[in-house]
């Protein structure tokens, strides 16, 4: 797989206002492993979106990891031209500064927002231009992203497109394994 489209649950889906939210550091360890994986079956470019949640979460993960992998590339698509206009100022600037640091960005419509129909075509943009998917939902728990795992699900139904879940009961395992890595750290 070469082209990986990641996204997910908004920050605000899974109870995450901040950057120094406790819940953070697992969430980026859980998207880190499972980006490793996919590099070490041949992922080169992690393609995203610029929701405030798993998609910058997950291309901050992205960028971070170009250290041991120098041939990985990001990019982040945007549905509209203005998205993100109307978010705070501090989520605007937080946007922009990714945008800076990606490999590629550009906007799939050439237009601001106009109608629902531009997020579809977004929809069918990514899963065309990807070669599978990384989504950070759990089908128990619905969230925005119920749109994107049902897109996913159609497409495989005509195409192969492997998709895996990242579900709330791979967050908790996750927080149970830095625990313990704390744990043992303090006990040595």
């Amino acid at each position: 797989m070469d082209r990986l489209w990641l996204t997910g649950y908004r920050s605000y889906e899974m109870n995450v206002y901040g950057d120094s939210d406790p819940k953070l550091p697992i969430i980026k360890e859980t998207l880190k492993n499972q980006l490793i994986q996919a590099l070490d079956n041949g992922m080169t470019w992690l393609i995203s979106g610029g929701e405030l949640g798993t998609e910058q979460w997950g291309l901050e993960v992205g960028i971070a990891l170009k250290a041991d992998y120098p041939d990985l590339q990001t990019s982040l698509m945007t549905p509209f031209t203005d998205f993100g206009s109307r978010w705070q100022e501090d989520n605007q600037d937080k946007l922009s500064a990714l945008k800076a640091q990606v490999d590629f960005t550009a906007s799939v419509s050439q237009a601001p927002y106009q109608k629902p129909a531009q997020l579809s075509g977004y929809m069918q943009f990514m899963l065309q231009h990807t070669d599978g998917a990384l989504l950070l939902y759990d089908p128990e728990v619905e969230g925005k992203p119920k749109f994107q795992y049902a897109a996913i699900q159609r497409y495989q139904e005509n195409h192969d497109y492997p998709l895996t879940l990242i579900t709330l009961e791979d967050l908790e395992e996750e927080a149970r394994n830095l625990a313990d890595q704390q744990n043992d750290y303090f006990q040595n």
